[in-house]
């Protein structure tokens, strides 16, 4: 099945502005759902690239594009609100405070909130308050020893 490309008028000149002031303040976060997510470079900056032509005041069109090979396996994003929500099995992973989470990763909370605001570790907001999985902490935790192992000492978020 093809579907057809999404296409988005100009936006209203105090949009344009407010878009172009948060994108040279260069503080993008995406969030799904209410949780913080950091994309992968490509998917990245074509959010980028995307949000800079609307920001210029540009009506946009986004459709897929028959790839080279290169992501062609991957599933085509879906608009259905069941495609936001989490696996099954998901919702039995309990969610931790960030108070709970900084715990068991040895870390301030203050630091872990610093973490989960650059979208390195992914974050469910109910309400307004955060919550966050114990398994993407550990996947956070392995990705450090393996920073330490290959560098010889633990990065801070701005370090790659």
């Amino acid at each position: 099945m093809t579907q057809s490309p999404l296409k988005t008028p100009a936006l209203p000149a105090a949009e344009v502005r407010a878009l172009s002031r948060a994108l040279s303040a260069g503080d993008v976060t995406v969030f799904v759902d209410g949780t913080a997510l950091r994309l992968p470079a490509a998917a990245r900056d074509a959010v980028l690239d995307l949000l800079a032509r609307l920001a210029r005041g540009e009506a946009v069109s986004v459709a897929s594009a028959a790839g080279d090979g290169a992501g062609a396996s991957a599933p085509a994003p879906s608009s259905s609100p069941a495609a936001s929500r989490p696996a099954p099995g998901a919702s039995k992973i309990p969610l931790l405070t960030t108070s709970q989470a900084a715990a068991a990763a040895g870390i301030s909370h203050t630091y872990l909130r610093n973490l989960t605001d650059a979208g390195i570790i992914p974050v469910e907001y109910r309400g307004t308050h955060r919550r966050i999985r114990l398994s993407d902490v550990e996947a956070w935790l392995e990705q450090q020893a393996a920073k330490g192992t290959r560098t010889g000492g633990v990065q801070g978020p701005g370090d790659s």
